[in-house]
């Protein structure tokens, strides 16, 4: 199953993917479908702390090292959470590291879930337990189709919006488009 070879990059083998999970058979399981994917490097961090440490080193710059391309994170861990793991790569002064793809796995489906994860600057939130479909799908759609990044005082993160929204209702504006060129022709 090579999904990702129809990525607009070409292959994922030159992609870097960090998996933090506490389960070590979940973090098999999501490492083995990413190898089916293509996906060249792939780092594994038990908690977000570890993760950390790893995303740092390979943000430093180092010779023989290059930045991760996605995080794949855990909500649910021990030490540091996915959510809170989340919060430092959005704040990092780096910008290798806080404009870093971040997904958020979840055994819990509720929409608090969503948009906490929304809410706090994930690109993406995955319901446990994962399919391969859906993995592929969401790593594909980031990289595929990137969102720009939005910074308000109170949010730094891709753009929530998922689409335009169609207004559908009567134009109340007062000048017409036309209005508008003929005042600029005249200025």
């Amino acid at each position: 199953m090579t999904l990702l070879h129809k990525s607009n990059y070409g292959t994922l083998r030159n992609f870097t993917v960090l998996v933090v999970e506490d389960y070590g058979f979940m973090a098999d399981l999501i490492s083995s479908m990413l190898r089916e994917f293509g996906i060249g490097k792939i780092l594994i961090a038990e908690n977000g702390e570890d993760a950390k440490d790893l995303i740092r080193f390979n943000a430093s710059g180092s010779s023989d090292t290059k930045p991760m391309d996605i995080v794949l994170t855990d909500w649910l861990m021990p030490e540091v959470s996915g959510v809170e793991l989340l919060k430092w790569i959005r704040s990092s002064e780096k910008d290798n590291i806080r404009f870093l793809p971040v997904v958020l796995l979840s055994a819990y489906t509720s929409e608090k879930v969503v948009s906490v994860a929304r809410d706090n600057g994930a690109n993406e939130a995955i319901v446990k337990p994962v399919s391969g479909k859906m993995l592929a799908d969401r790593i594909l759609h980031i990289v595929n189709h990137p969102r720009a990044f939005v910074k308000t005082p109170d949010f730094f993160g891709p753009d929530r919006r998922r689409k335009d929204k169609v207004y559908e209702s009567e134009d109340r504006r007062k000048l017409t488009s036309q209005d508008v060129k003929t005042h600029n022709e005249q200025l």
